[in-house]
This record gives C-alpha cells, structure tokens and sequence, in this order.
C-alpha cells in the first residue's frame, strides 16, 4: 500500500497547491514526479487523480454536500482529499473502494489527527453505504450541466446565450475527456511516410490526421520523447492551431509578423510554409519565451525566423509602417478552447476577465495594423470559443477601421476537411467539430 498511499500523497499535495496558489495542474504535476521521484508505473495514476479530481470538482463537491455537516470548517487539505477519494469511488473502476478509503484515512491520520481520521472516515464510509445524490435532482437544466460537467453556471449560461443547449452541453461533456496528442511534420527536413516508419519503429502508434494534411495524431506514447521530434522531424501542435498558418497563406520571400509568438508553434509552421525563404518575426513580451521560440527555430532548422522580445502595443514603435506582407496576431485570451488541458482555468477566471482581455485583443489588433503593407493578410486567432473576443473584436476592429475588411477568400487556402467550417472570412471551431481545441480565426485584408 506504501507506494499508493505516496501517489495519492502527491496528488493531494498537487491539488492543494493549485487551489491555493492559482497555479497551472501541468507545471505541479512535472515537478511532483521529479522532485518525488515518482515511479514511472504510477505517474499515470497520479496524472488521472489529478486531472480528473480537478475536472470533477463540482460534481464531486455536489455529491459530498449532504454528508458534511460544517463544510465551510474544513480544512482546504481535507476537503480535497475526501474530493480524490470520492473520485476513485465514483470513476475509477480499477481501485476498490475500501482500499481508496483506508488510504484517505491513514493520509487524514498522518496530515491531520484522530478527530480529522475518524471524520474523513465516517463521511466515506457513508458514502459507501448510501450512494450519492442523483443529478437529476437538479431541476434546472442549465444548472444541472452545471454541475455534471463542472463547469461555472456563468460560463454554462454564457455558452447556451451563444451556442444553444445542445452545442454548449457536447462541448461541456467533451471538455471532461482526456485531448490526443497531435503534432506537425517539418515538410522542410522529412515527409509523413518517412516520418511515420521512424514513429512505428520505436513504438509509437501514430495515424494521419483526417483534416490537416501535414499533422499525425499519436494514439499511444508521448512524441516529445520521441528521436523524430529531437531531430527537429516534429512540433507538438494542437489541430486547430495549425489551420492558422494555412489562413495566412504565405508565398515565398514575405515578410510576416507574428505578434504574440511563444511558445513558437505557428511561428514555426508560417516558417516552414516560407520554405526557407522570407523572414518572420516573431514577437512576445516576455524574454525567457522568446528563447524557446528560438531554441523550437534551431531544432528544426529554420532559418529564417527572427526573436524579439517586445509588448506588440508598441510594435510601431519598432517598424515602419506598412513593412510587412502578412500579420498574424493570435491574441491572449480567456483559453476556453483548451480547458481539456488546463482545467484549472474553469474555476480562476470571471467574466469581468473576458471584457478585459476584449480591450486589449482590440488595443493589439490597433497597434499592429498600420505596420501591414497595403493588400496585405492580417490573421486575428484565440483559443477561445467565447463570442465577445472573437467575432465581437472582430466586428468592432472593422467598425473603426475603414481601410480593413473581411477577407472572403479565406476558405480557398483552408485544407479540404475545414473549408465546410468557414463563414465569410472567419471560422469557430468548437472541440466537437474534430476533437481538437476551441478556436477562431479571422482573416482580413487592407484594403487601401
């Protein structure tokens, strides 16, 4: 039992840390198996604990409630190990349940003291014994997407204002299952046949991707482990991410600005599209991200890319106007698309944050357009699916910008698989449409 007890030590210790720092699940987690040297035959199960607990948590404060008498005394720490403990009952088939029980209660006992273990106990136990409440109790049916996908009443409303019901609630219902690696070939240095053998050969199981033509999904295995992508044969990259490049639509020697650039994965892909030819610079605030921009550029051999650590509102400080052929701009942003991934982010943001970031999406898209040559491509992306910093900053932008409209040949660059998913000159995609991240991109041209 001593090594179980240590995982779910661990876990505890990775949730308690992310509630009271705000901190990011995926940082923790890599920390926690390095610093406690996890085994490697547990780090899936500490992953899982973690991750699914997190994604969970209203439901499973929901089925705690009724058998808790003062929940508002607890202790942060208890709390959450009775949430970890409730989880195995309730999702993880392979634990029974009085073995995750006596591991709570000798973790209470070690934590904590006789009164805690006796609590955590009993309150299990009862859980055991009387099962949990029914979902269906919940008469709202908003209320109760709620709380069986755990997400935020807000957003859930938010969501079914823009979506509808039944978009909001597969969207809610996928956002609880686990994301497929995806990754992007480097067309400058191999090709997918070549790639793949390499792939299969070390025991990866790897299938092409159905929508982007140049993307393998990995169905077992994690390929950044992998000597393709030490070689510099591979980028991790979401699907979604990697129709942006494809939008922009480069042509060979221009000039591109990509504004807010780390970790470097379209940056990247536009380079690769280059064919080694033209420049792109690439920008972000920050200067440690800018140098994994460029460490990402040397592993894979591209040359023409050019790193600058720079706040892009200030851009015109820096260039002349109208000096390059292609601007992509992908915004920071809420990352509703990505809550697979961070599903921390679900209960840390509001919706003051969305009007926020909308303000600064608009102040980026401002302060980049006048450095796009005259025809030029401007490429607006978020991986966000919330409506008030993708279409609304959109609509706003050409409302004040009369030389910009919508460029509605966006659909012709698009790969086969996504050209059914554009509107005009913009397209949302949700996870559903193909399992992959929320996303939006919006393509405009400069018109004078």
């Amino acid at each position: 039992m001593g090594q179980q007890n240590n995982v779910r030590e661990g876990a505890l210790r990775i949730l308690d840390q992310i509630e009271k720092n705000q901190s990011y699940s995926n940082l923790l987690l890599n920390s926690e198996i390095k610093k406690n040297q996890i085994n490697p035959k547990d780090i899936g199960l500490l992953t899982e604990l973690v991750y699914g607990t997190l994604q969970r948590r209203m439901t499973l404060d929901y089925y705690m409630e009724p058998f808790l008498k003062k929940a508002h005394k607890l202790e942060p720490w208890v709390k959450q190990l009775l949430r970890l403990t409730i989880y195995q009952m309730i999702y993880l088939d392979k634990i029974p349940d009085r073995a995750a029980i006596f591991e709570a209660v000798e973790i209470a006992k070690k934590r904590g003291h006789k009164g805690i273990a006796s609590m955590v106990n009993g309150v299990l136990r009862t859980i055991q014994r009387e099962g949990v409440p029914s979902l269906e109790e919940i008469s709202d049916p908003t209320h109760r997407l709620s709380i069986s996908t755990s997400h935020p009443l807000w957003l859930v409303k938010r969501w079914v204002k823009q979506l509808g019901y039944e978009q909001a609630k597969e969207m809610c219902e996928l956002n609880l299952t686990a994301p497929l690696q995806t990754a992007r070939i480097n067309t400058t240095k191999t090709n997918w046949e070549a790639c793949f053998k390499m792939l299969e050969e070390e025991g990866y199981q790897v299938e092409r991707s159905s929508v982007i033509p140049e993307a393998i999904r990995c169905l077992k295995g994690n390929l950044a482990n992998s000597m393709p992508f030490k070689e510099g044969l591979l980028t991790i990259q979401d699907e979604s991410s990697m129709i942006v490049a494809y939008a922009l639509g480069v042509k060979q020697d221009e000039i591109v600005l990509d504004a807010c650039a780390a970790p470097g994965g379209k940056t990247t892909h536009i380079a690769e599209k280059l064919e080694q030819t033209g420049r792109v610079i690439s920008l972000d605030l920050h200067e440690h991200k800018v140098k994994l921009i460029a460490q990402n550029a040397k592993r894979l051999g591209l040359e023409n890319i050019e790193t600058k650590a720079l706040d892009s509102r200030k851009a015109g400080e820096h260039f002349p106007e109208e000096s390059f052929d292609r601007i992509l701009l992908d915004a920071p942003c809420s990352g509703f698309g990505v809550m697979r991934r961070k599903p921390d982010m679900k209960y840390t943001k509001n919706e003051q944050d969305v009007q926020h970031l909308q303000r600064i999406q608009l102040e980026l898209l401002n302060s980049v357009a006048p450095l796009l040559k005259k025809g030029g491509i401007l490429v607006y992306s978020t991986c966000t699916v919330d409506d008030a910093e993708n279409a609304s900053v959109i609509e706003k932008f050409l409302n004040e910008n009369k030389k910009f409209s919508g460029d509605h040949t966006l659909a012709e660059r698009l790969p086969k698989a996504i050209k059914a998913l554009c509107d005009r000159f913009s397209i949302q995609i949700l996870p559903q449409d193909f399992g992959s991240d929320g996303f939006y991109i919006a393509a405009l041209k400069k018109t004078e």
